[in-house]
């Protein structure tokens, strides 16, 4: 068999198993989240183990420490999943929700409800623990999981997946409702973006030359998730002591994540006052600054002078590009053309500078004297989410349960006829 053909048959499989699943009661999905939650936690030490097998492989093939350690699973983080799925099992089910619902004049009763996506194929990097995030999610949300991890991390992926698939249909429902695609090379996952008609739709989760070419190359409908090159405005009516905290929150906290902040734009009238203290904490924490400007910031070996290629870089390091702009408009201007879409921030005690900023942006989330790292499905009370859509079809922002869905218009009539 090829690896077209068994891609295919995995997800005729999937397909199969997706209108299983989609009737199933909110009761009948969370036993099943609870014995996938409880075999996990059991089955620690053989996934452990598969896992041993990958960092092996990683380190033999020199892979940086931060790949490393998003790929490194411990009790505690299995642990952790574990919860994560009980935790979606604790959410309201979407599936069956009214959006809206009216009667016609002539006595039509029109409700449009929520209902499953279908198949969801997710494509993810080294990061065993999205294997089993998005499985919880897919499933409570009536949807069959197609999971496609990166090679890095293939050992861990199949014995998660076997667990979950395993304790899945212990819990009666479809043991094809979470399965891993198979191959470890490119052209399985072309054939996954090939598979339209049996895969309703992709979703990427990763770097950008990953999110890039699912986007461009997938037949099958995609999700755009994840590249975060996020902004911290600083204005002239800032209050410079929260601007700094906030600043350095948004960049120093966690890095590597999408919702991390690239580059800090200062309005010139407070810049003397707020640039020399801001990025003293900065280089105290290890940040090196790309500067378009060595006045308020003195050159050294953790200041570099920034080029067109730092507006446009979502570093996921501790790096942050910074630039000094004369108004809101100027720093509008900068996010518009470099920005990702993704979550700009502005600093500032002024009502019209705000409302300025956030109506001329064009991104998923905007934060009003607030750090760039809430743009988070648990920040935002969902519980939890599959991703950050950067797009503006069908979801946008952090994607909880909801955003799992799509809908369907039930009519109810009494024997009419038009």
């Amino acid at each position: 068999m090829t690896t077209e053909q068994e891609v295919r048959e995995v997800a005729g499989r999937s397909r199969a198993a997706a209108a299983e699943l989609a009737p199933l009661s909110r009761a009948e999905k969370d036993a099943a989240l609870h014995e996938m939650a409880d075999a996990l936690v059991a089955a620690s030490s053989d996934v452990l183990s598969a896992n041993s097998l990958d960092l092996a492989a990683g380190r033999a093939a020199g892979l940086a420490d931060g790949m490393l350690d998003r790929l490194a699973l411990s009790p505690e983080r299995i642990e952790g999943m574990a919860q994560g799925l009980r935790d979606v099992a604790g959410l309201p089910d979407p599936i069956g929700a009214v959006v809206r619902g009216y009667t016609l004049p002539n006595g039509l009763e029109v409700r449009q409800i929520r209902v499953p996506l279908g198949v969801v194929g997710i494509i993810y990097e080294a990061r065993p623990n999205v294997t089993v995030d998005a499985a919880g999610l897919c499933l409570k949300s009536g949807n069959t999981a197609l999971l496609r991890g990166s090679a890095s991390a293939y050992h861990s992926n199949t014995a998660l997946v076997g667990v979950l698939s395993e304790a899945a249909a212990k819990a009666g429902l479809p043991a094809d409702a979470v399965q891993l695609v198979p191959g470890t090379d490119r052209e399985s996952v072309t054939h996954l973006m090939r598979a339209r008609g049996l895969v309703d739709v992709i979703i990427p989760r990763g770097g950008a030359g990953l999110i890039k070419n699912v986007v461009e190359n997938s037949i099958v409908p995609v999700i755009e998730t994840g590249v975060g090159n996020c902004h911290v405005y600083v204005d002239a009516a800032a209050d410079l002591e929260m601007a700094a905290a906030i600043v350095m929150n948004s960049k120093v906290q966690r890095p590597s994540v999408c919702n991390s902040a690239e580059t800090l734009l200062v309005h010139s009238a407070v810049a003397a006052s707020f640039l020399p203290t801001v990025s003293s904490l900065l280089h105290e924490a290890g940040v090196t600054l790309h500067v378009d400007s060595f006045d308020l910031v003195p050159e050294g070996p953790l200041t570099v002078a920034a080029a067109d290629v730092d507006w446009e870089t979502e570093y996921n390091s501790l790096d942050l590009a910074v630039k000094v702009v004369d108004s809101v408009d100027e720093a509008v201007a900068h996010i518009r053309r470099w920005g990702s879409g993704h979550t700009e921030a502005i600093v500032s005690s002024d009502v019209r500078a705000i409302r300025r900023f956030s109506s001329r942006l064009d991104s998923a989330a905007v934060m009003v004297n607030a750090s760039t790292r809430f743009t988070d499905g648990g920040e935002f009370g969902f519980g939890a989410e599959i991703g950050i859509s950067t797009q503006k079809l069908h979801a946008r922002g952090p994607m909880g349960l909801p955003e799992m869905t799509s809908t369907t218009y039930l009519v109810t009539g009494d024997g009419h006829v038009r």
